[in-house]
């Protein structure tokens, strides 16, 4: 498939930018409002550690379940309250710029979704340097993959990433799961704070650690594979929320809008929304309440009823 150029000379407002500028554009935290960014990223760390401690105290789980022989591709699966074994199963991709964070601090969203009768799953993958965006991308699908095949009864899988977590999530959309033995039942995606074109990234200090070419950019950019292809949604009443943060940056949001107006033309089932006064880390540490708007949307979004 030859991918085409969305984003020739003097279309992408990137490509104008100084490189301090670009930099400070795909730098999330220095756009917190509330916090230094610094004390940003330490609140988030820590509150994704507490979450995590209290789903593993309060909740019945399977913690490290293997799918797959690397050491970090495990799964942390946290089940609802009850004798059912019939539930919807929402899975959480971490972020980190492919390169921080992990599953042992992102079970924001636990206690709230089992407390509704949703399983939770959080997924662990390879960041880099070790891991390469090709093996990430291909860890995402099989560890779907490994899910329908041990909850073949489950009520639909919903796939929440965040940031970088949302561009890995966004490749299942494009993937064929012909090659995986199984097709997951895919029923809708929240992508928090995406990363969609990944041609940006290549020219900040992020790069660094992942070693991204041009050829492997494009390869993983679903802006861009999604503009190529001509496959239909495999079921188009799956919904795919696109979701930002008020104070996300400017070129966040823009690669946002941009993906959703992609999804509409192709046929998705899409629709984006903007949440006030949350910035790129607020908008998912805010999952461990039960007020919280997208907490609500998720339970609302899962629910077998609806």
């Amino acid at each position: 498939m030859e991918l085409p150029s969305c984003v020739r000379e003097g279309e992408a407002p990137w490509k104008k930018m100084s490189k301090e500028e670009l930099q400070t554009q795909y730098s999330p935290s220095k756009w917190a409002i509330h916090r230094e960014a610094e004390e940003t990223l330490k609140t988030f760390s820590q509150i994704g550690e507490q979450a995590t401690k209290k789903a593993r105290a309060s909740r019945k789980n399977l913690l490290g379940v293997a799918y797959g022989d690397h050491e970090a591709e495990k799964l942390d699966i946290y089940f609802p309250m009850g004798e059912s074994e019939v539930w919807p199963l929402f899975m959480f991709i971490h972020g980190g710029y492919w390169q921080s964070g992990s599953k042992d601090q992102s079970a924001f969203v636990v206690n709230p979704l089992t407390g509704q009768k949703v399983a939770v799953v959080i997924v662990g993958y390879d960041i880099a340097p070790k891991g390469t965006l090709d093996l990430m991308v291909d860890q995402v699908t099989r560890s779907i993959s490994f899910l329908q095949k041990q909850f073949p009864r489950n009520e639909g899988i919903y796939l929440c990433g965040h940031s970088a977590g949302a561009h890995l999530a966004t490749m299942m959309l494009l993937t064929d799961w012909t090659k995986q033995e199984v097709t997951p039942n895919l029923k809708g995606l929240f992508l928090v704070s995406g990363i969609y074109d990944l041609e940006p990234i290549i020219h900040t200090t992020m790069n660094e650690s992942l070693s991204l070419t041009l050829e492997a950019a494009q390869r993983n950019s679903p802006q861009l594979l999604l503009e190529a292809t001509q496959t239909q949604p495999g079921d188009p009443a799956a919904q795919v929320l696109v979701i930002v943060g008020q104070q996300d940056s400017p070129e966040f949001k823009r690669q946002s809008k941009n993906f959703y107006k992609m999804l509409l033309q192709k046929g998705w089932n899409a629709s984006f929304e903007e949440f006030q006064d949350v910035d790129h880390f607020e908008i998912v540490w805010n999952l461990t309440r039960e007020d919280f708007e997208l907490t609500q949307e998720v339970w609302s979004t899962t629910d077998p009823a609806q």
